[in-house]
């Protein structure tokens, strides 16, 4: 069977998240999306760690469900922690993803941490001033079946390979722990295509999740799996990173990589933005202001890469989420509106999730809904979009439809 997993995002213990994310209303969005299997975020924060014991149960080894509920979907322990600390002369500024196999191994990290004067309680991520070799020997030390995963690789302030506080390896950051590093998150702004540029990578899975605030976004990116339904369990998941199974790893759910934030070179407090050959040409410096420019994820990407893009693959598809398809066709700005979610609950209730809309459902099914969206999302499977780019932390702007198309305007005129 097709299992769907999203193991990043947020609690509402997390900075500048929803407080709708709960385990109760999580799994309601997962049953919209489609998402199988969700992590529970958060897991080092002790108020958000209590719910999971309270509200959750271990229904097959290492995927927990809510207690009392006949719902399929399933939750699996995860967290993202941040790390600031100094090394070879920089400050390093890391995300990592944690995934952890038991309420116990959970336990023995928030000890571990908490022993080491980590304060965890502050906020869903914690910042720790710990190095990334040191915090996967203490993982690894509690239980050799923890994953550690480097978050959204890219980004440029927080993340392994960031242009602001990265490294230019994986080694440089995690030293002897780096052979027990499985895979990377390839992050919002950038896709495998990208990745794969980099030879010192050919032997990781290249995952995605969504780094969710709010449970609306659940699944903008995601993993799929082939699973044999009795097998969905954590010592499945682990074996299929550390073997590199791509008859169990399907592909990956992406964003346009344009959509993300940090896609391209820029300076937000101008608004302007260039791809890499401009960003030399201009010495790295904003051309309105002069300060220096947030160097991009596809700048960072060129820079560490040993060889030229390879050809499409099936490793991954991109999705424009359903929400923002559905308010460019009904001609509204904001994706929350009343509007739209009204023809997205129409949509889950006669297509099919979220991802059967985008990823299966025959275009004929959809426009028996509505005409323009099913034509929507028609153009965004085979890519004719057009995305001005994300850069220094402003989303990339999706367009479907040119201004002048004619026939949206005219079936928006009888909705």
């Amino acid at each position: 069977m097709r299992v769907i997993t999203d193991w990043h995002l947020h609690s509402k213990y997390s900075r500048a998240c929803s407080q709708e994310l709960t385990l109760e209303n999580n799994a309601l969005w997962c049953e919209k999306k489609g998402v199988n299997v969700l992590g529970t975020a958060d897991f080092t924060h002790p108020k958000w760690f209590a719910e999971i014991k309270k509200k959750l149960e271990e229904a097959e080894q290492g995927m927990f469900k809510l207690k009392g509920s006949d719902s399929k979907m399933r939750y699996m322990l995860t967290t993202e922690v941040a790390q600031i600390y100094k090394k070879d002369g920089a400050v390093r500024r890391i995300h990592n993803i944690i995934l952890a196999p038991t309420i116990a191994s959970v336990e023995a990290i928030i000890k571990a941490l908490t022993d080491r004067g980590c304060n965890l309680s502050a906020d869903g991520r914690p910042i720790l001033g710990i190095e990334s070799e040191e915090l996967m020997k203490i993982l690894i030390g509690v239980d050799e079946k923890i994953m550690l995963i480097p978050a959204h690789a890219w980004t440029p302030w927080f993340s392994v390979f960031g242009s602001k506080s990265g490294f230019n390896s994986l080694e440089a950051c995690y030293g002897t722990m780096a052979k027990y590093i499985y895979a990377i998150e390839t992050g919002l702004s950038s896709d495998p295509l990208m990745n794969r540029r980099l030879s010192a990578l050919d032997n990781l899975m290249l995952i995605s999740n969504s780094d969710a605030h709010s449970p609306r976004n659940f699944g903008r990116e995601a993993n799929v799996f082939e699973m044999d339904p009795d097998k969905i369990t954590y010592d499945e998941f682990l074996r299929i990173f550390k073997e590199r199974d791509t008859s169990k790893f399907k592909y990956t759910i992406e964003f346009y990589p344009e959509e993300g934030k940090y896609h391209v070179d820029g300076h937000a407090d101008c608004q302007f933005f260039c791809d890499p050959t401009e960003t030399k040409r201009l010495g790295g410096k904003c051309p309105k202001c002069g300060k220096r420019l947030t160097v991009g994820v596809l700048s960072r990407v060129q820079e560490l890469a040993d060889r030229p893009a390879s050809a499409p693959d099936a490793s991954f598809k991109s999705i424009v989420p359903l929400e923002i398809i559905i308010a460019e066709c009904l001609g509204v700005s904001g994706a929350g509106s009343k509007k739209v979610q009204a023809m997205y609950e129409r949509l889950i209730k006669e297509v099919g999730t979220e991802f059967t809309v985008l990823l299966d459902a025959p275009i004929s099914e959809i426009a028996k809904v509505n005409a323009t969206i099913a034509q929507a999302v028609d153009r965004v499977r085979i890519g004719q979009l057009n995305i001005r780019p994300g850069y220094d932390g402003i989303f990339g702007k999706v367009k479907i439809f040119p201004d002048d198309h004619e026939m949206r305007r005219k079936q928006l005129s009888i909705l």
